[in-house]
């Protein structure tokens, strides 16, 4: 018996089976299927927002720092061998299954990052910060079929008031200066 299958906007269909020589992938739009010869796995294609928050680590002066970051992922429909990646890894899985998958190997990308830089540099520097976690992860989550739409520093800070004691000579210098 046959059956029809709607598939979302926001999802990915990948269908396996009698029929299909290899998996093959449905984007939007009605298809018939055969529930007792095919199978049918569902795939999210949605933007994720995923807060990556890393805790005391060692910069390369070796302060201690908190940096919080926020990423949009999305799975990559670009390419075949990408949705089918992603589809092996995540078919069936929630939104949140996945952000969870990606924020940690986004958490440690950006530990990376941090160990590699000292505070002056990822305070002031901001967008080569960006870069670097961005460079270093989108390559590690592309082998996964996701790719990252953005990434940005939302939050640096410390447990013993380093960059408080950095920061007051540049605040006060930019309030006396007349200009």
């Amino acid at each position: 018996m046959a059956g029809m299958y709607t598939c979302p906007a926001n999802e990915a269909v990948i269908v396996s089976g009698c029929c299909y020589s290899k998996p093959t992938v449905k984007f939007e739009g009605r298809f018939l299927f055969f529930p007792c010869a095919q199978r049918i796995d569902k795939l999210s294609i949605e933007t994720i927002t995923t807060t990556i928050t890393t805790n005391r680590v060692m910069s390369k002066n070796r302060i201690p720092i908190n940096v919080t970051g926020t990423a949009q992922i999305k799975i990559d429909c670009e390419e075949e061998e990408s949705i089918m990646a992603a589809a092996a890894l995540f078919a069936n899985s929630n939104c949140s299954a996945i952000s969870m998958h990606c924020t940690k190997n986004l958490m440690a990308h950006q530990s990376s990052a941090v160990s590699k830089m000292t505070v002056e540099e990822i305070y002031r520097g901001r967008a080569a910060f960006n870069e670097q976690v961005l460079r270093v992860a989108s390559t590690d989550l592309k082998s996964m079929g996701i790719r990252i739409v953005s990434y940005t520093i939302k939050e640096v800070t410390d447990d013993n008031n380093y960059l408080k004691s950095i920061l007051m000579p540049i605040v006060e210098a930019d309030l006396s200066d007349p200009d």
